[in-house]
């Protein structure tokens, strides 16, 4: 579905968000160039799951 920008909200512009994760001994987390972290996870998939919803919520 495409909106019309001239109906969205105005946002003023903001540092760009990139994910990445990290391992810590047996744990893996998500981080973010703006300073968010996730839960430590035993599974890698599960921590990048993590990322992809915090890019995800930022959209919204």
């Amino acid at each position: 579905m495409h909106q019309d920008p001239s109906d969205s909200p105005v946002h003023s512009p903001g540092p760009a968000h990139s994910t990445t994760t990290v391992e810590r001994g047996s744990f893996c987390l998500a981080r973010c160039s703006c300073g968010w972290s996730g839960a430590a996870r035993r599974s890698r998939d599960r921590a990048r799951t993590d990322a992809q919803e915090h890019s995800t919520d930022l959209d919204r």
